[in-house]
């Protein structure tokens, strides 16, 4: 266990964790557009930004991106300071040059009383972010069919050769935990459309609701070893089968009691 101090409370953190999942923990709201629970730190958004020092540092401190960095014994950490604020200001400001139209973005940036870029705007832009989310969370579902592709202004998320990514299999995984909402996705009852390619959608044979595409399920049997007629029944219906399953064996319980 390490103890440290954030923003004058004595905390206590496991060793080995990052100083944002145990800021968040203690209540502290720092801002992370790049950061998701299910992928690994990433550090490109620059927002999770901490002051960190310690007392033998003799008034010495650091700026640290907060969900990269261990927790430390008696490190000093705080959230709000002056400086952090002009950081977040600042990357808040290159981000709304780069993402003018991002709803996302204007709001975070409203909270720190950024309303208008002091940059050249990219009008035409995007919105994209590049926080990465997107292509990790594709890399960890083991698909990796989309990725960055170019340097500098040019840099962007695409498929290979930017076509229709063969090795897609429509999960939304991407789309979904996009913090600016900028990958598009058609469902129309039977089919689902993104990144140029089309899917058939499975649909329940209970309620006829459409679950996931027929390429997710397919790669879920041959990866996970999950029975292909699991798909064929919706979440909600098979957790109604569950519930009356469950409801028959307490009252056969009850019965049996009597």
């Amino acid at each position: 266990m390490v103890e440290l101090t954030i923003n004058g409370r004595v905390v206590h953190a496991n060793e080995g964790e990052m100083l944002l999942a145990v800021c968040r923990r203690e209540g502290f709201r720092i801002p992370a557009l790049c950061h998701h629970e299910a992928i690994e730190p990433f550090g490109a958004c620059r927002l999770c930004m901490v002051e960190i020092t310690k007392k033998e540092w003799k008034g010495w401190s650091n700026y640290v991106t907060s969900c990269l960095y261990p927790v430390e014994k008696n490190l000093i950490v705080l959230t709000d300071s002056t400086k952090v604020i002009e950081l977040r200001k600042t990357v808040l400001d290159l981000q709304l040059a780069r993402c003018p139209n991002s709803p996302e973005i204007r709001q975070l940036a409203a909270e720190y009383g950024v309303n208008q870029t002091s940059y050249e705007p990219v009008v035409d832009g995007d919105n994209c972010i590049l926080c990465g989310i997107c292509t990790r969370i594709c890399e960890k579902m083991g698909f990796s069919a989309i990725s960055t592709v170019g340097r500098g202004h040019d840099k962007v998320v695409a498929p290979p050769l930017k076509e229709a990514p063969p090795d897609c299999v429509g999960c939304l995984a991407c789309s979904l935990n996009c913090p600016t909402h900028v990958i598009p996705y058609i469902d129309n009852g039977s089919t689902r459309i993104i990144w140029g390619r089309t899917f058939e959608l499975i649909k329940c044979s209970k309620c006829g609701k459409p679950t996931i595409t027929r390429d997710f399920a397919e790669s879920l049997s041959k990866t996970k070893s999950i029975p292909a007629e699991y798909f064929e029944v919706c979440d909600e219906c098979h957790r109604r089968e569950i519930s009356l399953t469950m409801g028959s064996i307490a009252n056969w319980e009850r019965e049996a009691a009597k």
